[in-house]
Protein backbone atom coordinates (compact mmCIF):
# COMPACT_ATOMS: atom_id res chain seq x y z
CA UNK A 1 0.00 0.00 0.00
CA UNK A 2 1.44 3.28 -1.35
CA UNK A 3 1.31 6.03 2.06
CA UNK A 4 0.51 9.58 1.75
CA UNK A 5 3.60 10.62 -0.25
CA UNK A 6 3.75 8.21 -2.49
CA UNK A 7 0.20 8.81 -3.96
CA UNK A 8 0.90 12.59 -4.69
CA UNK A 9 4.24 12.02 -6.13
CA UNK A 10 2.63 9.81 -8.28
CA UNK A 11 0.11 12.19 -9.09
CA UNK A 12 2.73 15.10 -9.43
CA UNK A 13 4.95 13.06 -11.58
CA UNK A 14 1.67 12.24 -13.98
CA UNK A 15 0.70 15.31 -14.48
CA UNK A 16 4.10 16.92 -15.60
CA UNK A 17 4.60 19.07 -12.04
CA UNK A 18 7.67 20.59 -11.59
CA UNK A 19 10.72 19.40 -9.44
CA UNK A 20 10.28 22.00 -6.62
CA UNK A 21 6.50 20.30 -6.30
CA UNK A 22 8.27 17.01 -5.83
CA UNK A 23 10.65 18.23 -3.12
CA UNK A 24 7.70 19.33 -1.51
CA UNK A 25 5.92 16.08 -1.48
CA UNK A 26 9.49 14.34 0.24
CA UNK A 27 9.07 17.42 3.03
CA UNK A 28 5.44 16.93 3.37
CA UNK A 29 6.40 12.95 3.67
CA UNK A 30 9.17 12.96 6.30
CA UNK A 31 8.46 12.39 10.17
CA UNK A 32 10.82 12.89 12.76
CA UNK A 33 10.28 12.28 16.43
CA UNK A 34 11.62 12.34 19.56
CA UNK A 35 12.55 9.36 21.72
CA UNK A 36 14.06 10.35 24.81
CA UNK A 37 15.56 13.69 25.55
CA UNK A 38 18.42 14.42 28.69
CA UNK A 39 19.13 17.76 30.14
CA UNK A 40 22.44 17.59 30.71
CA UNK A 41 24.49 19.44 33.34
CA UNK A 42 28.05 19.53 32.89
CA UNK A 43 31.58 21.35 35.20
CA UNK A 44 34.43 21.47 32.92
CA UNK A 45 36.41 20.20 32.08
CA UNK A 46 34.46 17.03 30.48
CA UNK A 47 34.32 15.44 27.11
CA UNK A 48 31.61 12.57 26.52
CA UNK A 49 31.55 10.00 23.94
CA UNK A 50 28.42 9.12 22.30
CA UNK A 51 28.19 5.30 20.37
CA UNK A 52 26.86 4.75 17.13
CA UNK A 53 23.34 4.45 16.86
CA UNK A 54 20.40 3.26 14.04
CA UNK A 55 18.90 6.51 15.01
CA UNK A 56 19.02 10.22 14.99
CA UNK A 57 20.70 12.32 17.86
CA UNK A 58 20.46 15.91 18.54
CA UNK A 59 22.04 18.34 20.64
CA UNK A 60 21.54 21.91 21.85
CA UNK A 61 24.00 24.08 23.46
CA UNK A 62 21.61 25.62 26.37
CA UNK A 63 24.60 27.78 28.23
CA UNK A 64 28.79 27.14 27.68
CA UNK A 65 30.42 27.04 24.02
CA UNK A 66 31.53 23.49 23.00
CA UNK A 67 32.96 21.17 20.91
CA UNK A 68 31.99 18.51 18.67
CA UNK A 69 33.86 15.76 16.80
CA UNK A 70 31.98 13.24 14.75
CA UNK A 71 34.04 9.86 13.30
CA UNK A 72 36.82 10.58 11.03
CA UNK A 73 35.87 14.68 11.17
CA UNK A 74 37.78 17.98 12.62
CA UNK A 75 36.65 19.19 15.65
CA UNK A 76 33.69 21.63 15.16
CA UNK A 77 33.08 24.76 17.95
CA UNK A 78 29.75 25.05 18.84
CA UNK A 79 28.62 28.29 20.33
CA UNK A 80 25.67 28.51 23.64
CA UNK A 81 22.66 28.77 21.73
CA UNK A 82 23.91 26.42 18.56
CA UNK A 83 22.28 23.05 17.62
CA UNK A 84 23.15 20.13 16.02
CA UNK A 85 21.35 17.53 13.74
CA UNK A 86 23.58 13.87 13.54
CA UNK A 87 20.92 12.76 10.78
CA UNK A 88 22.56 8.99 10.70
CA UNK A 89 23.45 8.58 14.53
CA UNK A 90 27.25 8.27 14.06
CA UNK A 91 29.64 7.86 16.81
CA UNK A 92 31.00 11.16 18.20
CA UNK A 93 32.51 13.00 21.37
CA UNK A 94 31.27 16.23 22.81
CA UNK A 95 33.45 17.96 24.98
CA UNK A 96 34.57 21.41 26.78
CA UNK A 97 37.57 21.31 24.79
CA UNK A 98 39.55 19.21 22.35
CA UNK A 99 42.30 17.84 24.54
CA UNK A 100 39.82 16.47 27.26
CA UNK A 101 39.60 12.56 27.72
CA UNK A 102 36.19 11.49 26.51
CA UNK A 103 34.12 8.87 29.14
CA UNK A 104 31.37 6.97 27.91
CA UNK A 105 27.91 8.82 28.10
CA UNK A 106 26.20 5.77 29.89
CA UNK A 107 29.19 6.40 32.59
CA UNK A 108 27.72 9.09 33.86
CA UNK A 109 24.81 9.06 36.58
CA UNK A 110 21.17 9.74 35.01
CA UNK A 111 17.77 10.07 36.70
CA UNK A 112 14.50 9.64 34.99
CA UNK A 113 12.46 13.05 35.04
CA UNK A 114 9.31 12.08 32.92
CA UNK A 115 8.74 8.78 30.35
CA UNK A 116 11.01 10.01 27.81
CA UNK A 117 12.79 12.69 29.81
CA UNK A 118 15.77 12.48 32.12
CA UNK A 119 18.77 14.39 33.74
CA UNK A 120 22.45 13.69 33.29
CA UNK A 121 24.50 15.23 35.61
CA UNK A 122 29.02 15.22 34.69
CA UNK A 123 31.31 13.67 37.10
CA UNK A 124 30.00 12.46 41.27
CA UNK A 125 32.33 15.17 42.68
CA UNK A 126 31.20 18.29 40.96
CA UNK A 127 29.83 20.67 42.87
CA UNK A 128 28.53 24.34 42.01
CA UNK A 129 26.95 25.25 39.30
CA UNK A 130 27.27 23.64 35.97
CA UNK A 131 29.72 25.41 33.66
CA UNK A 132 27.81 23.28 30.23
CA UNK A 133 24.01 22.87 30.06
CA UNK A 134 22.61 20.86 27.56
CA UNK A 135 19.62 19.12 26.29
CA UNK A 136 20.35 15.87 24.01
CA UNK A 137 17.99 13.91 22.68
CA UNK A 138 17.76 10.65 20.53
CA UNK A 139 15.15 10.70 17.83
CA UNK A 140 13.61 8.71 14.83
CA UNK A 141 13.22 9.00 11.07
CA UNK A 142 10.12 7.17 9.28
CA UNK A 143 13.16 7.29 6.38
CA UNK A 144 15.01 3.44 6.69
CA UNK A 145 18.92 4.38 6.67
CA UNK A 146 19.13 3.31 2.89
CA UNK A 147 16.98 5.65 1.69
CA UNK A 148 18.86 8.27 -0.77
CA UNK A 149 17.85 11.09 1.01
CA UNK A 150 18.93 9.89 4.60
CA UNK A 151 22.37 8.37 2.86
CA UNK A 152 23.86 11.96 1.17
CA UNK A 153 23.13 13.95 4.43
CA UNK A 154 26.64 14.72 6.26
CA UNK A 155 27.46 13.51 9.68
CA UNK A 156 26.82 16.26 11.59
CA UNK A 157 23.92 19.43 10.38
CA UNK A 158 24.80 22.42 12.32
CA UNK A 159 21.63 24.64 12.87
CA UNK A 160 23.58 28.17 12.58
CA UNK A 161 24.75 27.46 9.61
CA UNK A 162 21.13 27.13 8.27
CA UNK A 163 19.69 30.28 10.15
CA UNK A 164 19.88 32.37 6.59
CA UNK A 165 17.83 29.46 4.76
CA UNK A 166 15.20 29.48 7.36
CA UNK A 167 14.69 32.17 9.30
CA UNK A 168 12.80 29.56 11.89
CA UNK A 169 15.83 27.99 12.45
CA UNK A 170 17.17 30.94 14.85
CA UNK A 171 13.16 31.95 16.17
CA UNK A 172 13.10 28.27 17.97
CA UNK A 173 16.60 28.19 19.02
CA UNK A 174 16.08 31.53 20.61
CA UNK A 175 13.30 29.83 22.09
CA UNK A 176 14.82 26.99 23.38
CA UNK A 177 17.60 29.34 24.92
CA UNK A 178 15.06 31.34 26.86
CA UNK A 179 12.94 27.82 27.71
CA UNK A 180 16.42 26.84 29.24
CA UNK A 181 16.94 29.97 31.35
CA UNK A 182 13.93 30.49 33.12
CA UNK A 183 13.73 26.76 34.19
CA UNK A 184 9.66 27.23 34.23
CA UNK A 185 7.58 24.06 35.54
CA UNK A 186 7.21 21.83 32.46
CA UNK A 187 10.31 22.92 30.61
CA UNK A 188 11.56 19.87 29.71
CA UNK A 189 9.05 18.60 27.94
CA UNK A 190 8.60 21.45 26.31
CA UNK A 191 12.18 21.82 25.40
CA UNK A 192 11.55 18.25 23.65
CA UNK A 193 8.32 19.33 21.57
CA UNK A 194 10.54 22.61 20.12
CA UNK A 195 13.77 20.00 19.85
CA UNK A 196 11.17 17.51 17.55
CA UNK A 197 10.40 20.68 15.72
CA UNK A 198 13.98 22.36 15.15
CA UNK A 199 15.28 19.25 14.05
CA UNK A 200 12.83 19.08 11.51
CA UNK A 201 13.69 22.76 10.39
CA UNK A 202 16.86 21.60 10.23
CA UNK A 203 16.55 19.03 7.35
CA UNK A 204 14.15 20.88 5.68
CA UNK A 205 16.77 24.16 5.68
CA UNK A 206 19.53 21.35 4.46
CA UNK A 207 17.45 20.29 1.65
CA UNK A 208 16.58 23.66 0.06
CA UNK A 209 20.70 24.37 0.58
CA UNK A 210 21.76 21.18 -0.88
CA UNK A 211 19.25 21.94 -3.99
CA UNK A 212 21.38 24.25 -5.35
CA UNK A 213 24.08 21.71 -5.87
CA UNK A 214 24.39 20.31 -9.59
CA UNK A 215 25.04 17.07 -8.71
CA UNK A 216 23.40 14.06 -6.63
CA UNK A 217 20.40 12.54 -5.67
CA UNK A 218 18.43 15.50 -4.84
CA UNK A 219 19.47 17.48 -7.83
CA UNK A 220 18.44 14.36 -9.78
CA UNK A 221 14.94 14.55 -8.67
CA UNK A 222 14.81 18.26 -9.77
CA UNK A 223 15.25 17.07 -13.13
CA UNK A 224 12.02 16.90 -14.90
CA UNK A 225 12.72 13.84 -16.87
CA UNK A 226 14.98 11.74 -14.25
CA UNK A 227 12.44 12.98 -11.21
CA UNK A 228 9.63 11.31 -13.13
CA UNK A 229 11.10 8.07 -12.82
CA UNK A 230 12.75 8.23 -9.25
CA UNK A 231 9.21 9.56 -8.10
CA UNK A 232 8.06 6.61 -9.98
CA UNK A 233 10.34 4.27 -8.46
CA UNK A 234 10.52 4.97 -4.80
CA UNK A 235 6.13 4.95 -5.39
CA UNK A 236 6.24 1.43 -6.29
CA UNK A 237 8.91 -0.38 -5.32
CA UNK A 238 7.83 -3.62 -5.45
CA UNK A 239 6.67 -3.22 -9.18
CA UNK A 240 9.77 -5.25 -11.36
CA UNK A 241 11.09 -1.75 -13.05
CA UNK A 242 12.73 -2.91 -16.47
CA UNK A 243 15.01 -0.81 -17.89
CA UNK A 244 12.78 -0.53 -21.13
CA UNK A 245 9.94 0.28 -18.95
CA UNK A 246 11.73 3.15 -17.05
CA UNK A 247 12.75 4.70 -20.45
CA UNK A 248 9.36 4.36 -21.77
CA UNK A 249 8.10 6.25 -18.60
CA UNK A 250 11.14 9.17 -19.71
CA UNK A 251 10.09 9.18 -22.95
CA UNK A 252 13.54 8.19 -24.30
CA UNK A 253 14.81 5.33 -25.67
CA UNK A 254 16.84 2.95 -23.75
CA UNK A 255 20.44 4.31 -24.60
CA UNK A 256 19.53 7.85 -24.06
CA UNK A 257 17.43 6.61 -21.04
CA UNK A 258 20.50 5.02 -19.20
CA UNK A 259 22.93 7.38 -20.32
CA UNK A 260 20.76 10.17 -18.58
CA UNK A 261 20.09 8.25 -15.53
CA UNK A 262 23.59 7.42 -14.56
CA UNK A 263 24.70 11.14 -15.23
CA UNK A 264 21.96 12.72 -13.20
CA UNK A 265 21.59 9.80 -10.12
CA UNK A 266 25.29 8.60 -10.39
CA UNK A 267 24.73 4.32 -10.74
CA UNK A 268 22.95 2.83 -13.77
CA UNK A 269 19.00 2.78 -12.94
CA UNK A 270 19.51 -1.19 -12.09
CA UNK A 271 21.70 -0.97 -9.68
CA UNK A 272 19.49 1.92 -8.43
CA UNK A 273 16.03 0.25 -8.76
CA UNK A 274 17.87 -2.92 -6.62
CA UNK A 275 18.80 -0.60 -3.66
CA UNK A 276 15.35 0.98 -3.23
CA UNK A 277 13.42 -2.50 -3.63
CA UNK A 278 16.09 -3.99 -0.74
CA UNK A 279 15.55 -0.59 1.08
CA UNK A 280 11.92 -1.47 0.86
CA UNK A 281 12.23 -5.18 2.14
CA UNK A 282 14.48 -3.63 5.22
CA UNK A 283 11.50 -1.52 6.16
CA UNK A 284 9.18 -4.54 5.99
CA UNK A 285 10.85 -6.85 7.78
CA UNK A 286 12.98 -4.76 10.52
CA UNK A 287 9.72 -2.06 10.99
CA UNK A 288 6.41 -3.66 10.00
CA UNK A 289 7.56 -7.53 11.20
CA UNK A 290 6.60 -8.83 8.09
CA UNK A 291 8.21 -12.40 7.03
CA UNK A 292 11.30 -12.72 4.92
CA UNK A 293 9.32 -15.20 2.85
CA UNK A 294 6.29 -12.93 2.14
CA UNK A 295 8.88 -9.89 1.94
CA UNK A 296 10.11 -12.31 -1.15
CA UNK A 297 6.92 -13.10 -3.02
CA UNK A 298 6.02 -9.33 -2.85
CA UNK A 299 8.89 -8.26 -4.43
CA UNK A 300 8.87 -11.17 -7.41
CA UNK A 301 11.66 -13.71 -6.34
CA UNK A 302 10.87 -16.94 -6.77
CA UNK A 303 12.65 -17.88 -3.14
CA UNK A 304 13.73 -16.98 -0.03
CA UNK A 305 17.10 -18.23 -0.63
CA UNK A 306 17.50 -16.00 -4.19
CA UNK A 307 15.96 -13.17 -2.33
CA UNK A 308 18.40 -13.45 0.47
CA UNK A 309 21.20 -13.91 -1.79
CA UNK A 310 20.20 -10.17 -3.08
CA UNK A 311 19.56 -8.57 0.05
CA UNK A 312 22.88 -9.69 1.93
CA UNK A 313 24.49 -8.41 -1.61
CA UNK A 314 23.02 -5.00 -1.29
CA UNK A 315 22.35 -4.58 2.34
CA UNK A 316 25.46 -6.71 4.00
CA UNK A 317 23.59 -8.77 6.11
CA UNK A 318 20.63 -11.34 5.75
CA UNK A 319 17.14 -10.29 5.66
CA UNK A 320 16.61 -11.95 9.40
CA UNK A 321 18.99 -9.73 10.92
CA UNK A 322 17.41 -6.54 9.76
CA UNK A 323 14.66 -6.45 12.60
CA UNK A 324 17.40 -6.37 15.25
CA UNK A 325 19.37 -4.55 13.37
CA UNK A 326 16.88 -2.05 13.27
CA UNK A 327 16.86 -2.14 17.14
CA UNK A 328 20.22 -2.32 18.32
CA UNK A 329 23.14 -1.77 15.52
CA UNK A 330 24.56 1.22 13.50
CA UNK A 331 22.75 2.18 10.16
CA UNK A 332 24.10 -0.66 7.28
CA UNK A 333 25.90 0.26 4.72
CA UNK A 334 24.88 0.00 1.11
CA UNK A 335 27.69 -2.35 -0.71
CA UNK A 336 28.76 -1.50 -4.25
Amino acid sequence: MLDRFSRLAIVAAIDGSKAPDLLTQILLGLRLEGVEYGRCLMHAPWAVAFPAQPTPRFHFVASGGCWIRAQDSEWLQLNAGDAVLLPRGGAHVLASAPEVRAVPIDSLARVGVADDIYMVRGAAGDAGPPSHVLFCGEMRFNLDPLHPLLAMMPQVIRAGELARRDPTVPLLLDAMEREVAHNRIGACGILARMADVLAASIIRAWVECACSNSTGWISALRCPSVGKVLVAIHAEPERDWSVPALAQLMGASRSRFSQAFKEAVGESPAKYVAKIRMFQASRWIGQEGMRVTVAAGRLGYDSEASFSRAFKRIVGHAPSMARARSMHAGAPALRA
